[in-house]
């Protein structure tokens, strides 16, 4: 695994949300010091601490370890489609759903004139 991968993801979603190390470790449980070595890659991270990072950060473990995960799972648009869906009820999801099929079938007929 590679953890400089890792750790360097963890940074860019801690920095998007404007988080500071001290925040993001306050929550975790973790010394400052020792999540600056997470996200240079000094450090391997555990499950039980993997865990709460993407919590806080908003993203899902598959996006943190997203080159170690073999197929369609690598797609960051899916990805970032299955976090959009997080939290939403069924008939949210649905209705998502539809207004993609409807831009689609749209980006179809502009297409072809």
């Amino acid at each position: 695994m590679d953890y400089k991968q890792l750790g360097k993801r963890i940074r860019q979603e801690r920095l998007r949300l404007n988080l500071t190390q001290e925040q993001l470790s306050e929550y975790i449980g973790i010394s400052t010091a020792y999540l600056g070595q997470i996200e240079r890659g000094d450090r391997k991270v555990t499950l039980d601490k993997l865990i709460p990072i993407a919590n806080r950060l908003g993203v899902t473990i598959d996006y943190l370890l997203n080159d170690y995960i073999n197929g369609k799972a690598n797609d960051v648009n899916l990805k970032r489609l299955s976090q959009l869906f997080d939290g939403k009820t069924e008939s949210e999801k649905e209705m998502a759903v539809n207004v993609v099929k409807l831009l689609f079938s749209y980006t179809g007929e502009w297409q072809k004139n």
